[in-house]
């Protein structure tokens, strides 16, 4: 007699996780501002967790710069700084001009990436989800950073766009202009990649970063 074979249970994201994801979307969506101290206690109760996976949490946390741990106390949610922007902003314009440069020889193995993304960006711009707008942004970005080949620098630039999210991307919506100011940039710079020449590509990729730049330190 043969019996029904039981499908294995396919095993949920730890606590620890769960609390680490919990806390990293509320810093980022700003629902815990910028200097604001909370505690293992809050936080492990929002999470549905104890305490001891919060503190896992908080240390994954404090290693991306997000909070300063003060023992007995809590987390102090970093606040942004002009200094941060500047800083982010650099980084993110390194890691992309290098990107870049490197992607060009092989760039028709993204195109049709990067074109997919841009399809999802109008979209979305067209029925108003700014949240689906700017993860699509961010996707069309990724997929020029990733393919460039190196795991670390493509671990680093998911890290850059969290901060930048933390600074008040978000608030891009405030701007009736951006979307379309972004759309057009990312249509120009696939115009780039099905040319020949590889400068007018980096400098179409180096001026949609600094745009960006300019309306996060509006933000401020």
């Amino acid at each position: 007699m043969t019996h029904p074979t039981v499908p294995a249970r396919t095993a949920g994201p730890s606590a620890a996780e769960r609390a680490y994801q919990h806390l990293k979307r509320a810093i980022l969506e700003q629902l815990y501002p910028g200097g604001q101290l909370i505690s293992e206690g809050e936080i492990a109760e929002a999470a549905g967790v104890s305490r001891t996976p919060v503190r896992e949490a908080l240390l994954r946390l404090e290693a991306e710069g997000l909070v300063a741990l003060y023992p007995k106390r809590g987390a102090l949610i970093r606040p942004v700084s002009a200094r941060e922007i500047t800083d982010v902003i650099e980084a993110r314009r390194l890691v992309e001009l290098h990107a870049a440069e490197r992607v060009w020889p092989r760039r028709a193995e993204i195109r049709a990436d990067l074109a997919r993304w841009l399809d999802e960006m109008r979209r979305a711009h067209a029925a108003g989800d700014v949240t689906a707008l700017m993860a699509a942004d961010r996707a069309f970005h990724a997929t020029v950073v990733e393919a460039a080949g190196n795991e670390i620098l493509a671990e680093l630039y998911q890290r850059l766009r969290d901060r930048q999210l933390r600074m008040g991307e978000a608030s891009f919506r405030l701007s009736p202009d951006w979307a379309e100011v972004v759309l057009a940039e990312h249509a120009g710079q696939l115009a780039a990649l099905d040319g020949d020449d590889p400068q007018v590509w980096l400098d179409a990729v180096g001026a949609h970063v600094d745009n960006a730049a300019t309306v996060l330190r509006t933000l401020r």
